[in-house]
């Protein structure tokens, strides 16, 4: 190989690796890496220089008074600080109460998991493929193919207007697979299972689980629409690059970390059910929640029988935001772990 061809060579692969070290997610390896802190608050603060504007975290630790951790602001711009007692825009968790829902009224033979959409919704026959295959139980599992409306570009022309006539930007698209041979996750299953039970009850929905869920479990701090709190209530939400706060925008469901914990807990122990529901229960037992402005992650460990919410207020739909929350959690619940590990150790001294 002659020497100009070497050279050649060298440079172009010195090149790519200059190239792919300034695609390297610098953030996402140094908040990975760095000393894990001795408490969930020093967590907490590390996590808001990572370039989060907010966080709450609220902790549930069995036979113990909850712990609530913040730090940021709640609003940026009037530089009022975090308070734990804040409502949030829960996005995705929201499917875990409408899921609780609907076993409920598969308990009462209201609905059936079994039956498909057709069955209860034909006039969608002709819209949705495979609408005479789709059960209602793939559409809970995300095993039901329908298309994503949320992925499709039209639909976030206009969001806040197109959101209003959601289901339009998923009807007389292809199925991304035949009914319970995979699986996506589509925000369309859990918009349609919503139609299917406001048809059945003659009401909407959210009034049943307000009578079912939060009423019984005590959740005065849960709501389902912006228009049912007072924006000072509300953390503000804010998208990495603009300066406008979304707090003002409908993205469903509200809830404080404290409220959203309480459903949590209920779900593992099995106490939001009636007897026989837990045991036809269909879904997930946490899950996490993102919209514009705001991000959230709602899980429950069994082997330390803690509940762990995660509120923080800054996201972009880039994946990075969501990964630094994903790993920011992922530490306090190590931090709980040791926690866990040394006051069983003076337990049994």
């Amino acid at each position: 190989m002659s020497k100009k061809k070497n050279f050649i060579i060298r440079a172009l692969l010195f090149g790519g690796t200059a190239i792919s070290l300034f695609f390297v997610p610098w953030i996402l390896i140094k908040a990975w890496i760095l000393p894990l802190p001795n408490t969930v608050q020093k967590q907490v603060d590390q996590a808001i220089s990572h370039g989060f504007d907010g966080i709450i975290v609220y902790v549930d630790k069995a036979g113990q008074p909850p712990e609530f951790y913040t730090a940021g602001w709640k609003d940026r711009l009037n530089k009022i600080p975090t308070d734990s007692k804040s409502l949030f825009k829960i996005a995705s968790i929201s499917k875990l109460y409408t899921a609780v829902a609907a076993t409920k009224l598969v308990k009462e033979k209201r609905l059936s998991f079994d039956k498909t959409l057709t069955y209860y919704l034909p006039e969608l026959s002709d819209r949705i493929e495979n609408a005479d295959k789709i059960t209602l139980r793939m559409m809970i599992q995300h095993r039901s193919g329908i298309p994503n409306f949320t992925d499709n570009p039209a639909y976030w022309e206009n969001e806040q207007k197109n959101g209003e006539k959601a289901l339009d930007f998923a009807l007389d698209l292809p199925a991304s697979f035949k009914p319970n041979t995979g699986y996506e996750y589509s925000n369309t299953n859990y918009l349609i299972l919503r139609k299917i039970m406001d048809r059945v009850l003659g009401y909407n929905h959210n009034l049943y689980i307000k009578e079912k869920i939060l009423i019984p479990l005590r959740l005065k701090n849960t709501y389902f629409s912006i228009s049912e709190v007072n924006l000072n209530d509300v953390m503000s939400g804010y998208y990495t690059g603009y300066d406008e706060d979304f707090k003002p925008r409908e993205y469903g469901m509200l809830a404080t970390a404290e409220d959203v914990g309480i459903f949590l807990r209920a779900l593992n122990d099995g106490s939001v059910f009636d007897k026989g529901e837990k045991e036809i229960y269909p879904y997930e037992y946490q899950h996490g929640g993102l919209v514009v402005g705001y991000q959230s992650l709602a899980e429950y460990h069994k082997d330390i029988d803690a509940v762990v919410v995660q509120f923080i207020n800054t996201t972009d739909f880039n994946g990075y935001e969501w990964n630094l929350s994903e790993i920011t959690i992922n530490r306090i619940v190590k931090i709980l772990k040791k926690e866990n590990k040394k006051l069983q150790h003076y337990q049994t001294r």
